[in-house]
């Protein structure tokens, strides 16, 4: 069985140690090491991919929940094996309806075989999709849609999430979301091609530079911002001369940008797609 361990928590010594021997002393192969020491914020991080018999999961879980609770470390472990046949998604929203939508209703045809088990908005604007299609709702941003971290992990760790989608959601995950969610299991969506076009404004850099044709990325998040672009799936759309920049949002945000997200989020769930070492690899 693949297994994916993360730890995070306050930086101090020989946090590596008992996990390590632990997993290697119950017969584990060791796929992936990566360790992280953030000496600013006095903050240690590492993920460990092994592989192991199923059948020692919850033994080992139980071990490394101890192993946390004496090193002070927020230990996860997690195998995309677990659910394989129906992973649970939490999708996470801020304003635009398109993408959600578009990822419920493929999960609702059978597109994608996967549980929605709960949406989660940094804005009330998307309860209306959660209700209508009766998923969960969670809010986990203020009066002015700044998100509590904290909350958030919360959230997703009472759902129990194998998969983090993030749907337009206008926000950026702190570092320890991302590290406890580490390997492969945040989703992003960006509404222009990476890497030609980052930023806030994708549309509007690639009509000044007078493009014809637009797109959208899936991409896994990662921890690191300069570790490069882990793209699962692109899809582009192209408009003649003289299209008015309205019109390419418009066509971007309406139909290219909902299925790209249904695609990148289909390889991940049907795992024909993998990230390992930063890269995405075939599964």
């Amino acid at each position: 069985m693949h297994i994916v361990i993360t730890a995070v928590g306050p930086d101090n010594v020989r946090l590596v140690d008992p996990i390590i021997h632990y997993v290697t002393g119950e017969g584990a192969s060791i796929a992936e090491v990566q360790m992280y020491d953030h000496d600013e914020q006095a903050l240690f991080a590492m993920l460990l991919r092994i592989h192991l018999p199923a059948e020692q999961l919850g033994t080992l879980r139980s071990a490394l929940q101890e192993i946390g609770r004496l090193k002070t470390l927020s230990v996860r472990v997690w195998s995309p094996e677990e659910r394989a046949s129906r992973p649970r998604l939490a999708i996470c929203v801020t304003y635009r309806a398109e993408t959600p939508l578009a990822l419920l209703r493929a999960i609702r045809d059978g597109q994608i075989c996967a549980e929605p088990a709960v949406m989660i908005g940094s804005r009330p604007a998307c309860r209306g999709i959660a209700e209508q299609f009766h998923v969960p709702w969670e809010m986990v941003g203020d009066d002015e849609g700044r998100v509590d971290d904290h909350q958030l992990v919360d959230v997703l760790d009472r759902y129990e999430i194998d998969y983090i989608i993030l749907a337009r959601y206008m926000r950026v995950l702190s570092p320890d979301a991302c590290w406890k969610y580490a390997g492969g299991r945040i989703i992003n969506l960006h509404h222009g091609l990476l890497p030609s076009f980052p930023g806030l404004r994708p549309y509007h850099d690639a009509y000044a530079s007078r493009m014809l044709t637009y797109g959208a990325t899936c991409h896994f998040i990662v921890p690191e911002l300069d570790a490069g672009n882990q793209i699962i799936y692109q899809s582009t759309f192209t408009v003649p001369p003289g299209v008015k920049l309205d019109e390419v949002v418009r066509i971007g945000q309406e139909d290219n940008e909902p299925r790209c997200l249904v695609e990148g989020v289909r390889r991940v769930v049907n795992r024909e797609v993998q990230l390992h070492f930063h890269r995405v690899i075939a599964g």
